[in-house]
């Protein structure tokens, strides 16, 4: 008896330190952890929505830059932190999604070492081809690439990429044959979209673009639910007929596992502050992404449909690294 009143004053002491904390949360600077250098897009989302959070949370909001490994150096910093909410890991849908069913040695599982907290935008890709292949719609292209299997070659950023991923998706949807060539980077992979060594590339829409607009590659469709304020008059591939392709990339903040509920939920309702905040909104637009809140909840759920989605991705691919 006097052990099982021991329990239970145990477990009641844990129940009002949660409450407590999540009463008071957040009460020192908060740490988001970002897997790859300073400058690149996951910063730009970071600084526009840390300084708006610290706003809502009334706390500094610090951001520290663990890169390395496609974001797997950053995941472990995080994933071994204290689960009391003070530390985030920004992170995109490599290293959400991809990555698990990309390395053959990965050090975390993302539903099992970490809280999801929100979702907080979605950047759709453009599908591009080299101004002179011969086509103007994606229809087209997919009868021109039928009529010349193995003969159209599609750059990417490297293995494993979304960049890779997507073409491989719409590969398998349209039954299309196409070489892939890997590059170091998105940017010689696109040089040489424009030069005409690869003739179809996916790529984000910011970049697409500005490069479309100037003739120098021609944009064909967008692979998200609705339009592109970027490029309007450009249709989603859904539009273009293939009813069901809808792939986009994401970007999302967790903490990791453990953390108290309400805490989480704290902080998602904070995200959900900052997101509503229609300045906010649109410099995000601005810098390519769609503003997209998600919740805790929501968001576990959206990442539990989605991982099984890249990892036939991958598996069809033939992509993995170690």
């Amino acid at each position: 008896m006097k052990f099982i009143r021991s329990l239970l004053s145990a477990l009641l002491a844990s129940v009002l330190s949660a409450s407590l904390l999540a009463a008071d949360f957040p009460t020192k600077p908060l740490r988001i952890v970002i897997g790859f250098p300073a400058g690149g897009p996951l910063d730009q989302h970071a600084r526009l929505l840390s300084d708006r959070l610290q706003q809502v949370l009334g706390q500094p909001v610090l951001i520290d830059y663990k890169a390395g490994a496609g974001g797997t150096v950053g995941a472990q910093e995080v994933m071994k932190a204290p689960a009391d909410g003070y530390t985030l890991m920004l992170a995109n849908t490599g290293v959400m999604v991809i990555n698990p069913a990309l390395y053959t040695r990965l050090p975390y599982q993302t539903l099992r070492d970490f809280t999801p907290i929100a979702r907080t935008a979605m950047q759709p890709l453009a599908l591009l081809v080299n101004p002179q292949v011969p086509v103007t719609t994606l229809p087209q292209f997919i009868d021109y690439a039928r009529a010349r299997p193995g003969q159209i070659n599609y750059g990417s950023a490297g293995n494993g990429g979304i960049s890779h991923l997507v073409p491989e998706m719409f590969k398998t949807a349209t039954g299309l044959f196409m070489v892939h060539i890997p590059y170091r980077g998105s940017a010689p992979a696109f040089t040489d979209l424009m030069a005409g060594q690869v003739q179809f590339m996916a790529e984000s829409v910011p970049q697409a673009s500005v490069y479309h607009k100037q003739g120098k590659v021609r944009a064909l469709a967008v692979t998200g639910r609705e339009r592109s304020p970027a490029l309007p008059d450009i249709p989603t591939v859904a539009e273009a007929g293939l009813k069901s392709f809808e792939v986009v990339g994401f970007y999302g903040f967790l903490a990791p596992a453990g953390v108290p509920a309400d805490v989480a939920n704290t902080l998602s309702q904070a995200f959900k502050t900052v997101l509503s905040q229609p300045d906010v909104r649109q410099r995000m637009v601005s810098q390519g992404a769609d503003p997209a809140f998600l919740g805790s909840a929501d968001f576990h759920r959206y990442l539990s449909q989605e991982m099984p989605r890249w990892a036939q991705a991958v598996r069809q691919s033939g992509a993995r690294l170690d």
